[in-house]
This record gives structure tokens, sequence and C-alpha cells, in this order.
């Protein structure tokens, strides 16, 4: 083992989990950890990990809120990223 894998196998604890999931399902994790020439279990990891550790901060809990309580000033013009902008303004 190099000193690198060493370093990180000591700084980050792994424990191996079984899941039961659709068949179809892991085809398709499959299919895209190959796109990204990643194995399943990278992939996977990446995304759980994304999952889990990703919240939004308070302005964007805000937006969320104001949208569900219906809130929004107006029509969202999607046409273009710019006129998304100006009409949120």
């Amino acid at each position: 083992m190099h000193t690198k894998e060493l370093i990180m196998d000591i700084a980050v604890q792994k424990k191996a989990q079984s899941f039961r999931l659709p068949v179809e399902l892991i085809e398709r994790l499959k299919k895209m950890a190959r796109r990204e020439n990643r194995s399943l279990n990278n992939f996977v990891e990446c995304a759980l990990l994304d999952i889990a550790y990703s919240e939004p901060n308070a302005e964007t809990k805000a937006a969320i809120e104001d949208a569900r309580a219906g809130k929004l000033q107006g029509p969202l013009d999607v046409s273009s990223v710019e006129a998304m902008y100006r009409s949120m303004d």
C-alpha cells in the first residue's frame, strides 16, 4: 500500500453496508458511473455525500418558502438566464 493510500484510509473510516435496490436502478447507476469513468461505489458514495451534506443557505431557504407560499412577484421569464434574473428583481 502506498503512503497516500494509507493516509486516506486512516483519515476516513468506512464501513461496508448492504442495500437492496431495484435491478433497473443499479444498472442505471452503473451506466452513469461508467460515463464518468468512476466505480459504482465511488459514484454512489459521492451522490450520497451530496445529498447528506448539501443544505441551502438562508437566502435560498427563504426563497423556497416564498415560492411554496405563493409569494412570487410574477411570472418567471426563463427564455434566457439574463431574462430570468431580470424577472426575479
